[in-house]
């Protein structure tokens, strides 16, 4: 029910086509429908909280604040299909999202036409931002240092050195996946095969694979919904070897797919869990209050995300003397944003990239969520360390 009251207020809310003086919207972008709708949700519900605790203040400042969640259904399609339409809308000034980088990087395509500033609380695709477009901007880290990290625990630390490394055929996944085999060949591991599949509930023939490779670790870089079912599979056929990925399987539904074989799963993630975010205690109990659960990875980041837009709003209408401000007022305003959120300073570089992202090293050492936390290390994106 609180799915399709999300998707009822988003509907609502950009229902009108004429621009109205007094009236800004924020949208956030994710799948609210489908697999992967838990953690879009999640976005969905961070950004709405953050929305909700700003409408009083833009009350005083003359403006009514609205938001208007949309689903993209984690289908690239469907994110361009909302994407040309919402930005019709000429008082929509703001995006949160997307989930899922492979969705994000067409749906962008539609935003920087029109200037509509979009701030990602989960994209971890390099070219997301690797464009250089003014509206597009994320909070989270990169798979080209969140790979990396991943091949620098699995090998210098797990002594791992026959990895299989399995993606999605997603931009995230694909990217990922990509990034970590690299890394770990530098680091003298041998990749004993690297291979793309679509496949979401039958993954015999690469269990097959793995039998003949004999790996000691399997890097899997894509979402939860189908990295549960290959770990499961694969713990039901025998095979042993640790389980990792990235991101993607850092979120409660894991477990509920996988079972117990979600024991002993690792990951990386760009989304700190609550526990590591001392300032996020009290969003945590709000949420949970207001949504009846915790919250999922990434739903704190799309707090702030949001809150990032809001900021670039609010000095964008004082620069603008008190009136409502263009789309690119309020996408050059919030590329300048300089605060202190819940997940820890965020000041964005040229691209829009995150000056300094934390990276997280996760372990479920019980089949429970969340992990523990193992390693954290900080990194600026790449193009800020040359």
């Amino acid at each position: 029910m609180k799915k399709l009251a999300i998707l009822a207020l988003g509907a609502l809310a950009l229902g009108a086509a004429s621009a109205q003086s007094n009236v800004i919207k924020i949208a956030s972008v994710s799948p609210l429908s489908g697999p992967q709708s838990g953690l879009g949700t999640a976005i969905a519900q961070g950004a709405q909280m953050a929305i909700e605790d700003a409408q009083a203040r833009f009350q005083q400042l003359g403006f009514q604040l609205q938001f208007a969640p949309q689903d993209d259904q984690a289908n690239p399609d469907v994110g361009v299909a909302v994407a040309r339409r919402i930005v019709n809308d000429p008082d929509l000034l703001g995006i949160v999202g997307h989930l899922n980088s492979g969705v994000a990087i067409p749906a962008s395509e539609i935003y920087k036409d029109t200037n509509l500033v979009m701030v990602s609380p989960a994209n971890t695709n390099p070219r997301v931002t690797d464009r250089g477009y003014l509206s597009v901007n994320r909070i989270c880290g990169r798979d080209d240092v969140q790979g990396p990290v991943g091949a620098e625990y699995a090998v210098r630390i797990l002594k791992r050195s026959r990895l299989f490394v399995i993606h999605d055929k997603t931009p995230y996944g694909q990217g990922l996946a990509e990034a970590f085999a690299a890394r770990a060949r530098e680091l003298g591991a041998t990749v004993v095969a690297l291979v793309g599949t679509e496949e979401a509930s039958n993954f015999q023939p690469l269990i097959l694979q793995m039998r003949a490779q004999r790996p000691d670790l399997v890097y899997y870089g894509g979402i939860y919904d189908k990295g549960g079912v290959l770990v499961k599979q694969m713990r039901e056929r025998g095979i042993t070897a640790t389980f990792m990925g990235g991101d993607g399987l850092d979120a409660s539904d894991l477990v509920k797919i996988a079972g117990s074989a979600s024991k002993g799963v690792l990951f990386t993630t760009t989304a700190g869990p609550i526990s590591t975010l001392p300032k996020a205690a009290a969003f945590a109990q709000r949420y949970k209050a207001k949504f009846g659960k915790d919250p999922e990875a990434y739903a704190v980041y799309a707090y702030d995300s949001a809150n990032v837009i809001l900021a670039g709003l609010e000095a964008a209408i004082k620069a603008n003397n008190g009136r409502k401000p263009t789309r690119e007022q309020v996408a050059r305003a919030v590329r300048e944003v300089k605060m202190d959120g819940l997940t820890g300073r965020i000041e964005f570089d040229s691209k829009g990239d995150r000056k300094l992202s934390d990276y997280y090293v996760v372990g479920l050492k019980e089949a429970k969520y969340p992990g523990e936390v193992l390693r954290v290390i900080q990194f600026a994106p790449p193009a800020a360390r040359q």
